[in-house]
């Protein structure tokens, strides 16, 4: 099962045994004052191993009192103003530890990124090729392209309700098609209120991968998103993932720091990166 999606007192949060955390997606100042243990009890009834929460400037204070440590940051997170901190807990010990091959490979692949910083982040796709903003009756073939590319992902996005209520809500979808077949997709999840988007779910058929549609799509996505006053980009990408992290470094995206076993994805629980960029 997916994790939930819920709400404490007026804070959204999504918990579940797929990521076996908690995150606290978006705070309310209204829950300031308790929102903490709230969080930590409903974690401990879970067994979690991790507390993980996106922390506007005005409560960095009040978590790192509680012990919560910054991971990573986004400055001008909120209409380009205010910062946001991705501030952490670990609730087991075995959950913040990482092998010494694990960290080399994530600082690799960081150097390496920072390597192709510079490189030409314009793509030329195949003339038969093209890319769109998807529509609701194509979520059914989206969520079929999700699931095959992934194993397991933290949010149900092969269930085609799940990509259909989201983008009518707060999320726009991309792909890229060949001779009329979805090969590849991404989405910007988008905080209007914060005049931010995230840029995730991208997904390539396997015999499409090292053409450079990630970087198309994301190129793409970003227009659109300057077209809807959208101030600030970011994504929280897979550490292991070198493909990834080149896309956004080559692309004008600022690193800031790795979320420690955050997310379960592919199968298993794995790091993530942060990256930002302002577009306005």
């Amino acid at each position: 099962m997916p994790d939930k999606l819920i709400k404490i007192g007026h804070s959204l949060i999504q918990h579940g045994d797929e990521n076996r955390r908690v995150y606290l997606m978006k705070l309310d100042k209204r829950d300031l004052n308790d929102i903490v243990p709230r969080i930590e009890t409903l974690a401990e009834k879970q067994h979690y191993g991790k507390i993980f929460c996106k922390v506007p400037e005005w409560a960095k204070n009040q978590f790192e009192k509680c012990h919560y440590q910054m991971k990573a940051f986004i400055p001008g997170f909120y209409r380009g103003k205010r910062n946001v901190y991705f501030m952490s807990k670990f609730l087991n010990p075995d959950r913040s530890k990482l092998s010494g091959e694990m960290r080399t490979k994530i600082t690799d692949n960081l150097r390496l990124a920072e390597t192709k910083a510079e490189e030409n982040s314009r793509i030329t796709i195949q003339r038969s090729c093209s890319i769109r903003k998807l529509k609701e009756t194509q979520m059914k073939t989206l969520a079929r392209l999700y699931d095959r590319v992934y194993d397991s992902y933290p949010f149900p996005i092969t269930n085609p309700g799940y990509l259909k209520r989201t983008m009518k809500s707060h999320i726009d979808y991309f792909g890229v098609f060949m001779n009329r077949r979805l090969i590849a997709a991404a989405s910007g999840e988008k905080d209007m209120d914060a005049a931010s988007a995230e840029m995730t779910d991208f997904a390539t058929l396997p015999e499409h991968r090292g053409k450079g549609l990630a970087t198309a799509l994301l190129l793409r996505m970003e227009k659109e998103m300057r077209e809807q006053h959208i101030i600030t980009l970011y994504t929280i990408a897979r550490a292991l993932s070198p493909g990834m992290n080149i896309t956004f470094a080559r692309t004008g995206y600022h690193y800031t720091g790795t979320l420690i076993n955050n997310t379960q994805i592919a199968g298993r629980i794995e790091s993530m990166n942060v990256w930002y960029k302002h577009i306005a």
